[in-house]
């Protein structure tokens, strides 16, 4: 179904170890509104929604992805050189307990990821409306996230990340009103 390339979709550059900065980002990993639970929602949602927005939300599930291992790609840069003594001090000793070095879908907090997280509502306009408040939440962490580091590298792929997420926006809007005007038609004859 997919062709994959063995490169990321846009360079991960971090220019020193920030476990603090790792964790702030799992929010983006295993978090309600990060990058898994938005892949597995569009994904899921394409099964009830007008044929003529299926491939919107195949796209941009698949990119959904490929976000994610970026993200997983900044905590493992992260965290690589990071003893056990920084690990704990940031409140990483749990996660470091169960899992050693080891990615983890969970949030920023430490829960682990839920299919909870992942809304699906049958109804095409409900549910692009939640994927547009989706990616608008995400492209609000991001921000948080930029404003959390100082390194201008880290920053660099989180500015990708967060315009890519008004992107998504934007398209889940076009859909929208597409299936309104469709709606609209159909009242009119």
């Amino acid at each position: 179904m997919w062709v994959y390339e063995k490169k990321l979709q846009y360079p991960v550059r971090v220019s020193k170890c920030d476990p603090q900065m790792a964790r702030y980002l799992s929010e983006q990993y295993g978090g309600a509104d990060g990058e898994l639970a938005a892949a597995l929602r569009y994904l899921n949602q394409r099964y009830t929604i007008p044929d003529k927005v299926i491939g919107l939300l195949t796209d941009i599930g698949t990119e959904e992805f490929a976000h994610l291992e970026m993200i997983a790609t900044m905590i493992y840069k992260l965290t690589k050189d990071a003893t056990v003594e920084q690990l704990k001090a940031v409140g990483l000793g749990p996660h470091y307990a169960a899992h050693d070095s080891a990615l983890f879908y969970e949030n920023a907090s430490g829960v682990p990821f839920t299919a909870a997280y992942i809304q699906a509502k049958g109804d095409p306009l409900a549910d692009l409306y939640e994927d547009i408040a989706a990616e608008e939440k995400a492209r609000a962490t991001y921000q948080w996230l930029i404003d959390l580091t100082d390194d201008v590298d880290l920053q660099d792929s989180l500015k990708f990340l967060r315009e890519r997420e008004i992107v998504h926006s934007l398209r889940f809007q076009e859909a929208v009103e597409m299936i309104k005007d469709d709606r609209q038609e159909q009242k009119v004859f």
